[in-house]
């Protein structure tokens, strides 16, 4: 496919946001690197995309054709060393995010790699997520790459993409979606083209833990961000920080929990709706930006700055929009049910047996040293290895925590490879 202006060929939901304000534009993250550093990091990013080819690939989907309007509902950008055509490729898919220009494509394709930044239908859209749909979308990537001659496929789960390209191979593996799939879905589903190795990057151990993990335990009434139960409230300073282990217990429960009510809620009110002939709901989810570790460093150790999550003052950010804050009742149950979602890392990662690659930045502040080793923990290969390196979950400390990331990966692949 001819290359072609990515900003006006990329089109749906994430460009949309973009439009609505500082909330929406938070959902990547802020910066958590000083200016003079992002700014060489940014600028070392543009000299290494200048040694590379940049390829903008649209594709149809098996569940999902192009539109009328003219998009194609899988859309990335292919990285390649200048001139060449590797093969061995990277393929980085998130649930939601947008992974077209991702911050490593540059340094792996420097390296001699392919790096296919690729974006499912839901790019901007994770109130419509269903994970099957996802994971064919996926497959649309990877079977594009075996036909641009790469012989071996890595499949990169970065941040909340860890336990999505978990799902991936665990399903390419051993599949079991298709069971309740018909038609189109069914088939793509039963025979996704497996990739060859896995690398886990600043990884979450899944949606539904990770979003439980951040909720905010002391809400007592989904319909209102002010209802409070103060005995739970990890912003009142009578409970902490520093929080007793009673204090942590209590409200590691009370988060269990309030992911449960709502699930209960959702899967009564489908079956409501749906014996009135109406699919489904689209619902809000407040104060999702309290996970205990935002504010005190003492509970799972590293080195992180605390106070301090993805949107700077935990405190405040708790007051706006976080994970989840949109949902239908359906992706609700597909993505953040601890009860029901299959986007839970732990129990993908341990069906299959590719050679993986745990990494984990020491200063994150949203990803958890004991998450990568829950990761490493499940996977089931025999190859498997993890690396600890400095810097927060981006890497944008500076060009050196890329480079080096970059590095790693691309050493460990082609060892393999």
């Amino acid at each position: 496919m001819r290359s072609v202006d990515r900003r006006s060929a990329l089109i749906g939901g994430a460009t949309l946001a973009l439009g609505l304000g500082s909330q929406a534009r938070a959902q990547q993250g802020l910066a958590q690197a000083p200016a003079e550093r992002i700014a060489a990091a940014r600028a070392e990013h543009a000299k290494l995309a200048a040694q590379c080819d940049a390829q903008f690939v649209g594709l149809p989907s098996a569940t999902a054709p192009r539109s009328e309007v003219g998009g194609h509902p899988c859309q990335g950008i292919y990285w390649t060393p200048k001139g060449q055509r590797p093969r061995v490729a990277l393929i980085a898919t998130h649930y939601n995010v947008d992974f077209a220009e991702h911050y490593l494509a540059p340094y792996i394709a420097s390296r001699g790699l392919g790096f296919l930044g690729w974006n499912t239908r839901y790019r901007g859209n994770e109130d419509l997520f269903t994970l099957e749909h996802a994971l064919i979308d996926i497959g649309a990537g990877v079977t594009w790459l075996r036909q641009q001659g790469a012989e071996r496929v890595v499949i990169l789960g970065n941040s909340g993409g860890g336990s999505l390209m978990g799902a991936y191979q665990a399903e390419a593996t051993t599949p079991t979606l298709h069971a309740a799939m018909k038609g189109a879905a069914h088939d793509a589903l039963a025979n996704l083209p497996k990739s060859d190795l896995y690398i886990s990057l600043n990884a979450h151990a899944g949606r539904p833990e990770v979003l439980t993990s951040w909720l905010d335990a002391s809400v007592t009434d989904e319909r209102d961000p002010v209802a409070t139960d103060e005995s739970l409230n990890p912003y009142n300073k009578e409970n902490g920080p520093p929080y007793s282990e009673e204090f942590i217990t209590r409200y590691r429960a009370a988060q269990r929990a309030r992911n449960q009510r709502i699930t209960d809620w959702c899967k009564a009110e489908l079956a409501r709706l749906n014996a009135a002939g109406i699919p489904d709901f689209l619902f809000p989810l407040f104060r999702a930006w309290a996970d205990l570790r935002f504010m005190d460093g003492r509970i799972d150790p590293s080195d992180r700055v605390t106070p301090g999550c993805y949107r700077g003052d935990p405190a405040v950010a708790n007051r706006g929009f976080g994970l989840g804050r949109a949902n239908t009742l359906k992706s609700w149950l597909s993505m953040w049910s601890l009860e029901t979602s299959k986007c839970q890392g732990p129990e993908q990662l341990a069906k299959f047996a590719i050679p993986a690659l745990v990494i984990q930045s020491r200063a994150d502040q949203g990803v958890f040293l004991s998450d990568a080793r829950k990761m490493f923990a499940a996977v089931g290969s025999k190859d498997k290895a993890i690396e600890l390196i400095p810097g927060n979950h981006y890497l944008e400390d500076g060009p050196d925590h890329r480079h080096r990331a970059a590095s790693l990966i691309a050493d460990w692949v082609k060892a393999r490879a």
